[in-house]
């Protein structure tokens, strides 16, 4: 496997950057259980995950100086899901406002939509760059 992808972005980066941001993920909901709100580590977590989240964009349409990897059988779906999860995050607040069990859902949604778009990713990188 490759350490550079296209012109200058090297792979590593998409190892780390979904990496931290479902450990802050992580962390969030442990202290959403305990009665906990840390604003700053939301906002961490929703740029990490947009930024994630472009990665993938990049990847699958490549840099303008660079070559893109291959979609394959995962790439467009895991960009997908990854969207996805995007989405259920951010509209959490707005439909989760008055009701636990919405709030909670969409919460489960979210997590288990961005799981499952990073393990695709991995599954997409590793089969398209081999």
């Amino acid at each position: 496997m490759s350490f550079w992808l296209g012109a200058d972005m090297p792979i590593s980066l998409f190892i780390i950057l979904p990496f931290v941001t479902m450990f802050l993920g992580f962390s969030l909901v442990l202290l959403l259980i305990r009665g906990k709100r840390k604003s700053v580590l939301i906002g961490v977590h929703v740029l990490f995950g947009l930024a994630t989240l472009e990665m993938v964009v990049i990847m699958l349409k490549g840099w303008p100086i660079g070559d893109a990897v291959p979609a394959g059988e995962f790439g467009d779906i895991a960009a997908g899901i990854l969207a996805l999860a995007a989405f259920f995050g951010l509209l959490r607040p707005v439909f989760g406002r008055g009701s636990t069990f919405k709030s909670n859902a969409m919460l489960v949604a979210h997590g288990s939509a961005g799981l499952a778009g990073v393990l695709l990713c991995i599954a997409w990188l590793s089969k398209s760059l081999g």
